[in-house]
This record gives structure tokens, C-alpha cells and sequence, in this order.
């Protein structure tokens, strides 16, 4: 039991600047450590939507729900599906009006925005920048941890909470599974002040996301709310497929067009020039995954959220949201397990509460991603997501998800 529980969360992600801010809002101390020297130091990715079952629903707790209504863009939760040949199967841009709060369930955020807005809500002081973790021990005393970083030791931690991503250096305390490769890579490009600079891409991709399903490879490309798109040509590759393919990435113009000749040179002109307009950036990236269903003994002051527990890759549309329902389900055990006469919190229970219904949740979470990502790279894969899109408007289907932004996986 500790009254006063000394608490570490290690990344300043979304699940991470989540869980501070909704511990912040039950006034419980904590810290986060960032490996980032300062805020933004690295480009944050492109954008994803947020649901109103999970992503919304942590920021309605954290206090944070009229703060995101600023920035997100619900105009952006409007679809477009091309398939192969060039048919547009589904087109959300042709309604009579564009997509609002009250009529898009997901509205598109850019995830630079998210994380300022989080960032923005906490006291100062709260976020250590700079700290690398190495590991956490097991510290002296009953149920106490250390932190080991590069630049020393931080110690005497009743709970750590590891949110620090894919490559977690909390995970390896409790478990030795790592991430595996997905057997998808994926060419993540960039065109910039798209209404002014490529008129005609800006028009085709529409208000917000444009999806292509074939066999072994789609294409996916979504507008962000910084006037650029984001374009990603994925394939079904080899793990080092991006550094023995052949083609040399750092030349980015001969990249495109090596990338169209040898994987979409049989798509119509119009599929091929959303590669060949999107000339601002180009970053090869490989997808990675923990097993479905991974989970660890509980320990009794740690435990983990987001891509650190569950990695999966973005095909369902549900990482960033799963992470921050994450940190609500953990705040939400914390204050159960909480005594009000005592003042004193059983960190123990409120983990292993935390930690039941998060295995259940996510394991349903990444056999669908699993799932979607194996129909959304087989042949017809275009054609199924539209007939899902057609059931779920006529009440026929619960849709559960869609593409979320990929550029945070690698």
C-alpha cells in the first residue's frame, strides 16, 4: 500500500502523455521520461482518427475534449477506395456537404497537434527530456524500481508504467517476447502545399483518406491538416526487402520510378501518378508486431501501454486509440484500488485489474488488425472494403476500423 505512490512513465507518446494527464486530473504525482531531447525533436508521424469509444473518450476525462475539437478535422474522416484497375469503388467526398463533428464518428487529427495539445495540458516541469532508458531493476525495499538511463539512476519508483513504444526498454523486465516482422514493408512518401503545388493529387485523394487493395501490395494515402499528403505504396516483402531491392532510396526521384516499374507498373495512370507527385520525402519503413495474445505474469509496480504491450501494425485503424484507452483503463484501476479512509493505494491489485481486461481487449484487437491486413493484400482487397463500407451504411455491418497512420510503425 502507498499513500503517496513515487510514479514513472517512461515515453511521451499518446499513451504515455495520456496517462499523465488524466493522473494530473485526480491530482496524482508522477513524472515522464523522454528519450527526445525536446518536444518534437522528431517529425511525430501524419494523422489518425480518434473514436469515440476509446481516444475521445480518455481526452473527455483528461478535460481535453474541447481542445481537440479545435484541431481535429472531421472533414477528414471521409474515405475514397480505388481499386487496381482504376474503378473508384467508394467516394465519401461526393456527399452534398463535408463531414462534421456530428456526422463523422472519427474525425482525423494530426498527431503533432494530439501530442501538443497533451504536452500543452501538464504542469511544467512534469516531462524529464533527454533521458534514455537502459533497463529497470528491481530496487531495495518491497516492490520498489529503479531506472537506469545514460545519464544515470533514478531511483526508488513504487510503479512504472512502460509507454515507450515498440522497442520498449520496460518490456524486457517482465517479458522476453520482442517484436516481429509483420512480412509488410512500406514506402512512405510526402507531397507539401498540395492545393498550390499538385492541384490534381490534392483533387483525386479528396478531404481525407484514398485506399488501394491488391494482391501483395496497396497503396494508401491520406491528407494531413497541414496542406500535405501522405502517401504509402505498400508491399509484401522480405524483411530486408527495402535495403536488397535494388532500388537506392537516397536518390528519391529514380526511387519513385524504379518503385512504379517494378511494383505498380501495371496500375492506371492515375494510381501511378499519386507515387509520382509525392516528391517532398520518401522513407522506407519495415512493420513490425508482437505475437497476438502476448502477455506477461503481473508484476507487483510494473506494467506497460500502447505499442510497448500490443504492437500491431495499422490495419485496423486502432493503435494509438487502443494505447490511449490503455491509459484510461490503468488510471481507472488506480483510483478503484484506491482506500479513501487510508489515503493509500494497492498498486499490486490496480495492475494486475489493469492488465486482465487489456489482454482480452487487445488480443480481440490484434487478430483483427491480423486479419485486415491480410484481406487488405489479397486480391480483391479493394472490393471488400468497399462492400463493407456499403453494409455498414446500409445498417448491415458494425464497422470496426480503418487504416490508421503508419508512419510511427518502423
Amino acid at each position: 500500500m502507498f499513500t503517496n505512490p513515487k510514479i514513472a512513465i517512461i515515453g511521451a507518446g499518446p499513451s504515455g502523455l495520456t496517462l499523465a494527464n488524466l493522473l494530473q486530473q485526480q491530482n496524482i504525482l508522477f513524472a515522464v521520461y523522454e528519450f527526445e531531447t525536446v518536444a518534437n525533436e522528431r517529425n511525430q508521424g501524419g494523422t489518425l482518427d480518434l473514436h469515440p469509444e476509446s481516444g475521445q473518450l480518455a481526452l473527455r476525462e483528461a478535460g481535453l475534449y474541447d481542445e481537440f475539437k479545435k484541431y481535429a478535422r472531421p472533414e477528414g474522416d471521409a474515405l475514397k477506395i480505388v481499386n487496381p484497375a482504376g474503378t473508384v469503388l467508394w467516394d465519401e467526398n461526393k456527399g452534398d456537404a463535408p463531414l462534421t463533428f456530428e456526422t463523422a464518428g472519427r474525425p482525423e487529427i494530426d498527431r503533432i497537434d494530439l501530442r501538443n495539445i497533451l504536452l500543452n495540458s501538464l504542469k511544467p516541469d512534469v516531462v524529464h527530456w533527454g533521458k534514455k532508458l537502459l533497463h529497470v531493476e528491481q530496487g531495495q525495499g518491497d516492490n520498489k524500481y529503479d531506472l537506469h538511463f545514460a545519464d544515470g539512476i533514478e531511483k526508488g519508483f513504487d510503479l512504472v508504467v512502460g509507454a515507450d513504444g515498440a522497442w520498449s526498454k520496460v518490456r524486457p523486465f517482465l517479458t522476453d517476447v520482442k517484436p516481429f516482422y509483420s512480412g509488410v514493408s512500406f514506402i512512405e512518401m510526402w507531397a507539401l502545399d498540395v492545393e498550390e503545388r499538385y492541384p490534381w493529387l490534392s483533387a483525386f485523394i479528396g478531404a481525407g483518406s484514398c485506399f488501394t487493395f491488391d494482391e501483395g501490395r496497396v497503396l494508401i494515402s491520406q491528407r494531413n491538416g497541414n496542406g500535405s499528403i501522405r502517401v504509402y505504396a505498400g508491399l509484401r516483402q522480405d524483411e530486408t526487402w527495402t535495403k536488397d531491392c535494388g532500388i537506392d532510396w537516397t536518390k528519391p526521384e529514380i526511387a519513385r520510378m524504379d518503385l512504379v516499374d517494378r511494383y505498380y507498373n501495371d496500375y492506371p495512370d492515375d494510381l501511378k501518378r499519386i507515387i509520382l507527385e509525392s516528391k517532398d520525402e520518401l522513407i522506407p519503413r519495415t512493420l513490425y508486431m508482437l505475437p497476438i495474445g502476448t502477455r506477461w505474469d503481473p508484476h507487483p509496480g510494473v506494467t506497460l501501454m500502447g505499442d510497448a504491450a500490443h504492437l500491431m501494425t495499422p490495419f485496423a485503424g486502432v493503435g494509438v486509440n487502443v494505447a490511449m484507452l490503455d491509459a484510461l483503463e490503468l488510471t481507472r484501476a488506480i483510483i478503484a484500488h484506491k482506500d479513501e479512509r487510508e489515503g493509500t493505494f494497492d498498486l499490486a491489485a490496480a495492475i494486475q485489474n489493469y492488465e486482465s481486461s487489456m489482454f482480452e481487449r487487445t488480443k480481440h484487437n490484434t487478430q483483427t488488425t491480423w486479419n485486415r491486413m491480410q484481406q487488405s493484400f489479397s486480391r480483391g482487397g479493394s472490393e471488400a472494403m468497399a462492400n463493407m463500407m456499403q453494409a455498414f451504411h446500409r445498417g448491415a455491418y458494425v464497422l470496426d476500423h480503418r487504416v490508421e497512420n503508419l508512419s510511427m510503425l518502423h
